[in-house]
Parts: structure tokens; sequence; C-alpha cells
């Protein structure tokens, strides 16, 4: 599908064009693709700048989720994807990316810009899981998506209890709730 906002290095002009374009300020880098500097950028545009090191199956996920949502400013330098087809892929994977195997739910993926990309609920829930399993507080990214949606603390703690057993759901859960009480104070 072609995108009149969305220039992809080799489809309309190659990628010697679009840099050169870059430095005479018409157009602005947006993850993997490039738009006219005055372009709105939207989750949808994002999402398809991402096309190019994505093969099909794959669903954008955490940070790189969180970046399509407008929860974080810039693209992550790589991106992190999981795999929403049945079938387990057989095929080599973009460095650019961080590839996890383990299936999401039809379910917790939506399609934006052509994209699968985890819905806010799971991709909340995933960077909450991703930091306290590294023992570190959620990033900032967890904080700017409920910033984002005061409800959203509320869908990722249903989604994540609806969740089959995923590693640090307790504490993951644990976190959710003491902000979404945080939440409901404040308002």
């Amino acid at each position: 599908m072609p995108w009149p906002f969305l220039y992809l290095p080799g489809e309309t002009l190659s990628a010697t064009e679009l840099a050169a374009a870059r430095l005479d300020g018409d157009v602005v880098e947006v993850g993997e693709a490039f738009i006219p500097a005055d372009a709105v950028e939207t989750a949808e545009l994002r999402a398809a700048s991402l096309r190019p090191v994505l093969s099909p199956g794959l669903a954008v996920t955490h940070l790189s989720a969180a970046w399509v949502h407008g929860a974080v400013a810039d693209p992550p330098a790589r991106h992190t994807v999981q795999r929403c087809s049945a079938r387990r892929l057989h095929h080599v994977i973009d460095i650019r990316l961080h590839y996890r195997d383990r299936r999401v739910p039809p379910g917790d993926v939506s399609l934006i810009g052509g994209v699968p990309v985890t819905t806010p609920a799971r991709t909340l829930g995933d960077l909450v899981r991703s930091a306290l399993s590294a023992g570190a507080e959620p990033p900032a990214a967890a904080i700017a998506m409920m910033a984002l949606d005061p409800a959203l603390c509320e869908r990722a703690t249903a989604a994540l209890v609806a969740a089959g057993p995923v590693s640090f759901k307790r504490p993951a859960l644990e976190w959710l709730r003491r902000h979404a009480a945080q939440e409901e104070v404040t308002r």
C-alpha cells in the first residue's frame, strides 16, 4: 500500500536521494523511512516506517510499540519484535531487530499503518515486566504511556491477569495496581 507521506529508501527515491533531501531540510527521518519535514508524525506513519525491517508474522512490541503509540519521542536503536503468527519463523531476522519467539496472542495485537503492533495495554504490561525482570524500575516510556491514557493502567492490569503464565507477572501486577491506586487518588 503506497503512503503519500512516507518515503522508504529504494521505493520512490534512493537512499542517497533521501539523505540529500534530509540535508536540504525537505524530509526528516521516522524509523526506517522519511516523511516531509512539514508532515505530522502519526502512529500510522511510525508503524509503516518499520515495514522494511519487518517480516510477515512479526509484531512490534515493548519500547518500539511505545514509540509507535507516541509515548516515546525517538525510536529505539534496535526494534523489539515478537512472533504473532502460529508458525515459528525459519528465516534470518534483521540485525536491527531484537526478536522474541514466544507468540503474541491475536487479541494483544492491533494493526496500525498495516503493521501488527501490540495494544497499549499489552505494551505497558511488557514494559513493566521487562524492567522488573532486570531489577530496574519501569522505564519512563511506561509512565508516559499511562499519562497518555489514564485508564491504561487498569486495562494493562486486567490484560495481565487474563494472560497465561508469563515471567514476572506477580511483581508487574503489584506495580500496576499500586500506580492505578495512585492515579485514582490524583483524579
